[in-house]
């Protein structure tokens, strides 16, 4: 059961609403990057999004993808994500949250901050609060 061009048309009325909410201009590259991305809750890197974009026949160069995830991670609509130095991931659910990665894959996947509980956290230094708190659970096959 493939997708139909309804469905296609949905998401990306629904992508050029949530660009425009976040005072981003709709431009043809910057709603096949944000279809791609913001269709399901997901952690992409640039490159995954460059050769999604290419499968689809699109001829958007790797800056253009970079710049635009900048873009969407500047006005909050996305999430970038730098974990190990190697890879930026852009995670489309903003909604606080924690991370598995997978250290073979560098898969990630989310963690709900009811399922993590911290007992104590150090005092901040004087004339600082806490902004967040960013938890990676790393994973690896036992065995």
């Amino acid at each position: 059961m493939g997708i139909d061009a309804a469905d296609v048309e949905s998401n990306w009325a629904r992508a050029a609403a949530r660009l425009a909410a976040c005072g981003i201009r709709v431009t043809d590259q910057r709603l096949q990057i944000a279809s791609i991305l913001l269709g399901e809750p997901q952690h992409l890197s640039a490159e995954q999004i460059a050769e999604a974009l290419r499968r689809d026949g699109a001829r958007v160069s790797k800056a253009t993808v970079y710049n635009t995830l900048n873009l969407f991670a500047a006005r909050g609509l996305i999430r970038q994500l730098t974990l190990d130095g190697s890879c930026a991931w852009f995670d489309s659910n903003v909604a606080p949250h924690y991370h598995f990665q997978d250290e073979q894959t560098g898969a990630l996947s989310d963690v709900a901050l009811r399922d993590v509980q911290f007992s104590r956290l150090p005092a901040p230094p004087p004339g600082m609060e806490v902004a967040s708190i960013d938890l990676v659970i790393r994973l690896r096959r036992r065995g």
